[in-house]
């Protein structure tokens, strides 16, 4: 799913098209950013069939700061997947990680993910110019959240 070009076009890191071997390239990336806690990935899948529909990431992270990141399969969007996965690990993080700064961005081209950031509460600080996948420069929305206490109740 995440190879799609629909699902690639929306985020900054997701090649497309995604040669073989790139997906066990990141999976196994995964094991060494947990132990080092500089990034922290987790699935989403539906609960019932348990079915994967994308993931979502804590990346970056360097003490209490991590960069929040995530996509969703294309048969998955629009059904609020992404703002549960993301409130949960919101959720989480503090108690679990440290983590209580959280920056997330997003490509202007994809509003649906600033939807979301909206939806969760961050604060829009502007937008800033970042290379993408292809090594061209792009431009993103950036927010950034404070844990501890409800995203959602800050001004």
């Amino acid at each position: 799913m995440a190879g799609q070009r629909e699902v690639s076009e929306t985020t900054l890191n997701i090649p497309h098209p995604y040669e073989d071997g790139v997906a066990e390239t990141w999976i196994s990336s995964h094991s060494v950013g947990w132990e080092t806690r500089t990034s922290i990935t987790y699935a989403i899948a539906l609960k019932d069939p348990g079915q994967l529909i994308g993931t979502i990431s804590l990346t970056d992270i360097d003490g209490n700061h991590a960069e929040l990141g995530y996509w969703i399969g294309l048969p998955f969007w629009g059904n609020g997947y992404c703002t549960e996965a993301a409130a949960k690990l919101i959720e989480i993080a503090p108690d679990e990680f440290g983590i209580s700064d959280l920056r997330a961005a997003y490509l202007l081209t994809n509003p649906a993910s600033g939807k979301v950031l909206r939806k969760l509460g961050f604060r829009y600080v502007g937008n800033e110019k970042m290379r993408d996948r292809h090594g061209e420069m792009v431009d993103i929305g950036v927010f950034l959240g404070k844990l501890g206490k409800p995203i959602h109740e800050q001004a």
